[in-house]
């Protein structure tokens, strides 16, 4: 039997006490679009949230993670964080920025702490799954537990 390999992000939950699944997915070099992830691992897609990362007019980087089928409201995502104004972070960048791949990202143990927000639907739900930290992981964890790790918070931000 295959010996599971550890991610960063699952040594961060284990030492943080934070209990956790991981799920694992078949792919290929490239990541694939989160909805593909939900079905790939069997799981309802309002439960599998994707990790995206912006950056503000002042230069300061924020981190959002909605459900994958949903789509972030830069307006309503920069008001969530006192930002003026939000953009994309540009895909070159995420590594430098966060140390994860596109596809990879998670909001748990980034380089640094960058202000993370959860869509409000996460506290709804029983369990979310997020990134595991490399492309074919997942990990899945009670919504309060990840925003504690993270010093996050939930704001409605998706669009309508």
């Amino acid at each position: 039997m295959k010996k599971e390999v550890k991610t960063n992000v699952m040594r961060i939950l284990e030492k943080e006490k934070v209990d956790y699944e991981a799920h694992y997915y078949p792919h290929g070099k490239e990541a694939v679009d989160g909805v593909t992830v939900a079905e790939l691992t069997g799981q309802n897609p309002d439960y599998v949230f994707k990790t995206l990362v912006t950056v503000s007019n002042k230069k300061e980087y924020f981190v959002f993670v909605i459900p994958v089928a949903e789509e972030l409201d830069l307006k309503k995502a920069a008001k969530a964080v006192g930002a003026k104004s939000i953009e994309m972070i540009h895909v070159k960048d995420i590594n430098k920025i966060t140390g994860y791949i596109r596809g990879g990202c998670s909001p748990v143990g980034m380089k640094k702490q960058f202000v993370t927000t959860y869509h409000e639907t996460a506290q709804n739900n029983p369990v979310i799954m997020v990134s595991g930290g490399k492309i074919g992981t997942q990990v899945e964890c009670k919504p309060d537990e990840l925003l504690k790790i993270t010093k996050g918070q939930y704001a409605d931000i998706c669009k309508d």
